[in-house]
């Protein structure tokens, strides 16, 4: 198991996004443009990530 933290940034606003695209910003906990967020690299994550990779940017801690 990796225990490696990816942090992830909303840069492009969620709005006028479709219903799926709004449920993966807010399942990775991103509300506003700007927040960031630090979580655990697991397929589940890298699965939202995948869907709003347009909206975020992610770095690799």
């Amino acid at each position: 198991m990796s225990n490696q933290k990816i942090k992830i940034t909303l840069i492009k606003s969620k709005f006028g996004r479709g219903a799926k695209q709004l449920a993966c910003v807010h399942g990775l906990g991103l509300r506003r443009i700007n927040q960031t967020v630090e979580l655990e690299d697991t397929p589940a994550i890298k699965g939202m990530i995948n869907k709003v990779a347009h909206l975020i940017r992610v770095e690799v801690i």
